[in-house]
């Protein structure tokens, strides 16, 4: 199981050697310099293409507004132009698709990279480089703002302490070699070439195969150095093969691999099998958790030594913190706040889980499959070491009997740093809520969701009761049916919410949001997956319109009695006590897990000092 760090913790790692790692860039670490990240350009030309094939004016079109790109999915979808959305070759098919010849290519990209001007992690970077701290950096990027940003630095410092920044592109491959060679530090490796070079990688055909050169360089890097890989999402397969060629060097990434993205959870299945191959083959291997390139070079420049003239070159193009410290309100403004949240509070959540040790490495879908497997009541985790889980001692033994597996006490969760343990709870909370209730539990990758049950025709008369009871007060709050069949489709729906598990101001929450799920027909391929892989699965929605019309026309107060309609539906009752496994004292040994919850929302409100807040006297 993959590592995953914060931006905070892989900061004070790598500013204790920093010399042992060299760095990938990719779009991303571009983006708020002011260069179109490659996801905004598919966006563009996906938009471009839009607008060419349907006789529709640009004007027309925004292509960052969630219901145009919804649109332009839908189009797509029906016609064989493009791969599908997060396809690795959407990017050079869209490209290619919408400028076929490569002299267009070379000007749309000069074009954009010319409007970026080095941002804070460009400075930070060009301070690294000219006072030595990395020996090498290779991109996907055309632009110039590393070689601009190191050009400044160098000229802060003595003309004897300067980097000199050597810069090698795919039509002058050797520099690199030349550097490697006689270990020249630092220099800049262009994968896919410089805007300015005849040579440009940018399409299907061209990035199959990196420059032979190159891939060599950026091997023999990786046979001296640990690399960290920033705003680089691992679409190119030709950059992924050279990675993984390199695992298989004596000696390979002697510093370690640490992969920078917004969340774990996004990275794309060809990045996690990079790095589960690296940690088989003895890489230490990390996921790094940081929002943003330019807050991850706020905790390195943090924890770093620089030169007083360097460190104010770098701070002075710092961006102020989002999250400030404001005084407390000293008195009482207003009696109600403004803005109800959908999220409740959690009171208590569990501490520990049981320890289950296992001769045979496992992954956590396949520790799942076993649970499926035996029909048994049990929610489990893989830790990379051992099993984590909630259940029975006598069902968690028959399940992990295959593997050897021993019960070994409990294990301690700490979620707020450790991924499994906060997937483990998040797992154990939407069963917990749903326990007891008329509600189907939908796990899934992109996140879990809780939708209402219909009866079935072979209910007693006292189920039947029980059912409408329990969703009265939700059937209230929505003033409507909670299911049925869509207009015109016949595809059954339910009220359900999307269950998130967060914590927010040093306390977590059931965050919920409410949504309409429909039920569309899957053919037998797609039965044959579970929720997991289906979540993965792009597909045409027939009642997308239909949706978004069902929610569109409620207004404050219907989303009011919705939102506490399910704070007080999930919440439990009085005790607000809820269990995922919820077992009796005759089952013997066992591990559950509780949580209690308020059914009290949060609330927000905006600064009450305002003249606008006082203008009633309240």
């Amino acid at each position: 199981m993959t590592n995953v760090l914060t931006g905070s913790q892989f900061a004070t790692t790598f500013c204790l050697k920093p010399e042992q790692f060299a760095w990938f860039l990719g779009a991303g670490a571009s983006a708020s310099a002011g260069i179109p990240t490659g996801y905004s350009m598919i966006l563009d030309f996906k938009k471009r293409l839009f607008c060419q094939l349907s006789s529709i004016s640009p004007r027309e079109v925004d292509a960052n507004d969630p219901l145009w790109q919804q649109r332009i999915d839908l189009f797509f979808n029906t016609r064989s132009d493009l791969p599908p959305p997060n396809d690795p070759t959407e990017y050079a098919k869209a490209f290619e698709a919408v400028y076929p010849t490569a002299e267009d290519r070379r000007i749309y990209i000069e074009q954009a990279v010319t409007q970026g001007t080095p941002s804070f992690p460009h400075r930070v970077l060009a301070a690294l480089l000219t006072t030595g701290r990395i020996p090498c950096i290779f991109t996907t990027n055309f632009d110039h703002l590393v070689e601009t940003a190191t050009t400044v630095t160098d000229q802060l410092v003595q003309a004897s302490e300067r980097a000199h920044l050597t810069t090698a592109a795919i039509d002058n491959a050797e520099r690199a070699e030349r550097c490697l060679r006689e270990s020249r530090w630092p220099f800049l490796a262009k994968l896919h070439g410089d805007y300015q070079s005849v040579e440009l990688k940018n399409t299907a055909g061209e990035l199959k195969e990196q420059d032979t050169r190159m891939r060599q360089a950026l091997g023999a890097a990786c046979a001296r150095f640990g690399l960290v890989i920033v705003g680089y999402s691992g679409r190119d397969e030709s950059v992924m093969t050279a990675l993984t060629d390199a695992l298989a060097q004596p000696n390979a990434f002697p510093g370690g691999i640490y992969w920078v993205t917004r969340s774990a959870q996004s990275v794309l299945p060809a990045v996690r099998s990079f790095l589960e191959r690296a940690i088989q083959l003895g890489v230490a291997a990390t996921l790094v958790e940081s929002p943003t390139f330019d807050e991850l070079a706020g905790e390195i420049i943090d924890g770093i030594s620089l030169p007083d003239v360097l460190k104010q070159h770098v701070q002075v193009s710092r961006s102020a913190p989002v999250l400030t410290e404001l005084p407390l309100p000293v008195r009482e403004l207003r009696r109600f706040p403004v803005l109800q949240c959908s999220a409740i509070p959690i009171l208590s959540m569990p501490k520990v889980a049981r320890r289950i040790e296992v001769n045979t490495a496992i992954t956590t879908v396949r520790a799942r499959e076993l649970v499926r497997e035996a029909r048994a009541r049990a929610i489990v985790v893989y830790t990379g070491r051992e099993v984590a889980a909630f259940g029975s001692d006598a069902e968690l033994l028959k399940i992990f009997a295959s593997v050897g597996g021993r019960i070994a006490g409990t294990i301690e969760l700490h979620p707020e740093t450790d991924s499994w343990a906060k997937g483990l709870l998040y797992d154990a909370l939407v069963w917990a809520l749903s326990r007891r209730r008329p509600l189907l539990p939908k796990l899934r990758r992109k996140g879990h969701a809780l939708i209402v049950a219909n009866g079935l025709p072979s209910d007693t008369p006292e189920r039947v009761a029980l059912r409408k009871e329990q969703l009265s007060p939700l059937q209230q709050a929505y003033a409507g049916p909670l299911t049925g069949k869509v207009t015109n489709h016949n595809y059954p729906y339910s009220e359900g919410v999307q269950i998130r598990l967060d914590r927010i101001a040093n306390r977590w929450w059931c965050a919920f949001e409410p949504f309409t799920d429909v039920k569309l027909p899957r053919s037998d391929e797609e039965e044959q997956t579970d929720d997991f892989a289906e979540s993965f699965k792009h597909r045409p929605n027939p009642v997308m319109d239909w949706q978004r019309e069902r929610w569109a026309g409620r207004r404050n107060k219907d989303w009011a009695n919705i939102i506490a309609g399910w704070a007080k539906f999930l919440s439990g009752g009085k005790s607000g006590i809820v269990k995922a496994i919820d077992l009796k004292g005759d089952a013997g040994q066992y591990q559950d897990a509780e949580f209690q919850l308020s059914p009290v929302t949060a609330w927000s409100r905006p600064s009450h000092e305002h003249r606008y807040f006082q203008r009633s006297g309240r």
